[in-house]
C-alpha cells in the first residue's frame, strides 16, 4: 500500500517508522530544511534522535507530490492542525481526483477537541471532507519512541464504515503493531482526548508525593469520568474499557514519556505553565484538551470533578494543592451512578 504520513513530529515518524517495513511511505513536513535533514542523516533530529529511519522511507515537503500515489493518507498532527490540513487535503489534486474511490482512505491520529468548537476530530471531517470519503481514527496505548524502536504496541482503528476499519486495520496490522478494527469512532476519540488531561493529574499526584494508592484512586475515578463523558457523547462503554481508553489512560498517567505527566508534574512544583511549554518543546494536548472538556462537561451536565481541577489549575491559576484540599474533601458518593 502507498501510504502518506502527514506530520514529521514524533508520532508521524514512528509510524512511518514502524509501516515501512511493510510499505510503501512519505513523510511529509511543513519545513523543506527538516526534509532536508531526515533525508540526509536518516534521523529526526528534533523529535526522535536516537532512531535510524528506514532506507527505503521517502520524504517530502511538497504537498501535492507527497500524496501524488497516495491510497491512504495518515494525519499525525496535533488537533489544532486538523481542519487547515483536511482542507488543503481536499483541494489536493490527489483529492480531487481519487478521494471519493474504495482505493482511497484518510486515517486522524491525533487526540483532542478542536479549540472553541470542542468537536471531536471525525466531526471536523465530515465539515470538511465531501461525503463518501473513506475514513477512521487510530489511537490506543502508544509512546511513539517505543513504537519507533519496534516495540509491541495495540492500537484501534475506528469507522463508522466497518469494511474500511476491518481493511485498513488488517493492512497496517504487523507482529509489533496488533491493530484492533472498531466502530466506536466516537469512543475511541474521547479516550483518546480525555486521558491526557487526567494524566496532567496524575503527574500532580505524583509530584507532591501523594501516593501510589492515590494514583490508583485517580486513575478509578478518571475512567469512570471519561465513560460518563464519553456514554454522553454517544460512544460504547467496553470502547472507554479498552485500549483506547482504559489502556491508553493507564500508559499515559504512568508512563514517564508522558509529555501530560511531565507537565503535571512540573506544576506540582508550583513552575510557572508557559516556562513549562517552553522548556517541554512538543504539543501536551491535555493542556488545551483540558478547556475543551470543561466547555462540554459543563454544556451537557456531566460531572468531572478530577477535569474541572486540571481545568482551573491551568487556566485559573488555582495552586495544586488547593485544588488537591478541594477534591479531598469532597463529599462522598455511590461508587457508581454517583460522581
Amino acid at each position: 500500500m502507498n501510504i502518506t504520513i502527514i506530520g514529521a513530529g514524533a508520532w508521524g515518524t514512528a509510524l512511518a517508522t514502524s509501516l515501512a517495513s511493510h510499505h510503501s511511505v512519505t513523510l511529509w513536513a511543513r519545513h523543506a530544511a527538516n526534509i532536508k535533514a531526515m533525508r540526509s542523516t536518516n534521523l529526526n533530529q528534533r523529535y526522535l534522535p536516537d532512531i535510524l529511519l528506514p532506507a527505503n522511507l521517502e520524504f517530502s515537503s511538497d504537498f501535492d507530490a507527497a500524496l501524488a500515489k497516495a491510497e491512504l493518507v495518515i494525519i499525525a498532527l496535533p488537533t489544532a492542525a486538523l481542519r487547515s490540513t483536511l482542507q488543503k487535503l481536499a483541494q489536493s489534486a490527489r483529492f480531487l481526483s481519487a478521494g471519493l474511490s474504495p482505493e482511497f482512505g484518510v486515517v486522524l491520529a491525533c487526540k483532542g477537541f478542536e479549540a472553541e468548537s470542542s468537536k471531536l476530530p471525525h466531526q471536523v471531517v465530515d465539515e470538511v471532507l465531501p461525503p463518501g470519503c473513506r475514513y477512521g481514527v487510530l489511537s490506543g496505548p502508544s509512546f511513539a519512541q517505543e513504537v519507533a524502536r519496534g516495540l509491541p504496541t495495540a492500537l484501534t482503528l475506528a469507522s463508522v464504515d466497518e469494511e474500511f476499519a476491518r481493511h485498513t486495520a488488517k493492512a497496517l496490522h504487523h507482529a509489533r503493531l496488533r491493530i484492533y478494527a472498531s466502530n466506536d469512532v466516537i469512543g475511541v476519540e474521547v479516550g483518546g482526548a480525555v486521558k491526557n488531561v487526567l494524566a496532567i493529574a496524575s503527574g500532580i499526584c505524583d509530584g507532591m508525593g501523594l501516593g501510589q494508592n492515590a494514583r490508583a484512586a485517580l486513575l478509578s475515578r478518571g475512567l469512570a469520568e471519561i465513560t460518563r463523558l464519553g456514554l454522553k457523547l454517544g460512544g460504547r462503554i467496553e470502547t472507554l474499557a479498552g485500549l483506547s481508553g482504559l489502556g491508553d489512560l493507564i500508559l499515559t498517567c504512568t508512563g514517564d514519556l508522558s509529555r501530560n505527566r511531565q507537565v503535571g508534574l512540573q506544576l506540582a512544583q508550583q513552575h510557572d505553565l508557559p516556562e513549562i511549554l517552553r522548556r517541554l518543546k512538543h504539543v501536551a494536548e491535555g493542556v488545551y484538551t483540558a478547556r475543551e472538556v470543561h466547555h462540554l462537561a459543563q454544556r451537557l451536565g456531566v460531572t468531572m470533578p478530577i477535569s474541572e481541577a486540571v481545568y482551573r489549575i491551568l487556566y485559573e491559576d488555582i495552586p495544586a494543592v488547593e485544588m488537591v484540599v478541594e477534591l479531598l474533601n469532597r463529599t462522598p458518593n455511590p461508587e457508581f451512578g454517583g460522581d
